[in-house]
């Protein structure tokens, strides 16, 4: 199966290893993996700014870069999902990655070893646009040593959403307070998602609260074998 990467520009600028992971990962699995260098951004960040006239010419580009793939396959159920709702030409083979092993490939083993206490924080896009449900812990049952706990009200948010944690500051460190709170409780090490934007949020208040719990994006506890 021929697939593109769909990295995203948050991933590619701040997050590439989760990128390297999603690859190493595909290959592994048999997929023949291509990354079109035209990509750019997909304008879902326009669009939630009420830019959505200035997205249109972002979303045509992305049909013309992606179109000629057998699936597209992102890190990112943020974009997946507007890019599904938006590009209507090819939104049906845009998979978010969890998605794509579970359903497109048939897998939930995916050959990995991470011997490490795990939590995992499902994002609000991956459960209320994509309906992802289960799949991202479905897949991290079946990593060899992995010692992986319930997180406490993980169904919600984590304060980030884009804009939303610049124009509702105070809001926004309230639901990450009570996120960091129920991640310190699993006494977990790392603390994994789908959305490397959540763990931006997640992981910086871990980080200056010297915590010691680092963020890791499921494709990297995916990909590895330690």
């Amino acid at each position: 199966m021929r697939v593109a990467l769909f990295i995203t520009c948050f991933n590619d600028t701040l997050f590439p290893g989760a990128g390297k992971a999603v690859v190493t990962l595909l290959e592994r699995l048999g997929c023949e993996v291509d990354f079109p260098l035209e990509q750019t951004c997909c304008g879902q960040m326009h669009v939630n700014s009420g830019y959505g006239h200035e997205a249109e010419g972002l979303h045509e580009r992305f049909a013309r870069v992606f179109g000629g793939y057998d699936a597209i396959v992102s890190p990112s159920a943020s974009c997946t999902a507007h890019v599904r709702e938006r590009v209507e030409s090819i939104g049906g083979k845009v998979f978010e990655l969890t998605e794509f092993l579970v359903d497109r490939l048939g897998v939930t083993d995916v050959g990995a070893s991470f011997p490490h206490r795990v939590t995992f924080h499902p994002t609000c896009h991956s459960l209320r646009l994509l309906d992802v449900g289960d799949r991202p812990l479905r897949l991290l049952r079946e990593v060899r040593g992995i010692d992986l706990v319930e997180l406490e009200g993980a169904r919600e948010c984590c304060g980030f959403g884009g804009t939303f944690a610049v124009k509702n500051a105070d809001t926004s460190m309230a639901m990450l307070s009570d996120k960091v709170r129920h991640v310190l409780d699993t006494r977990a090490e790392v603390c994994a998602s789908a959305d490397t934007s959540c763990l931006m949020h997640i992981g910086g208040a871990l980080s200056r609260g010297r915590t010691g719990v680092r963020t890791m994006h499921i494709a990297e506890i995916l990909a590895a074998q330690e």
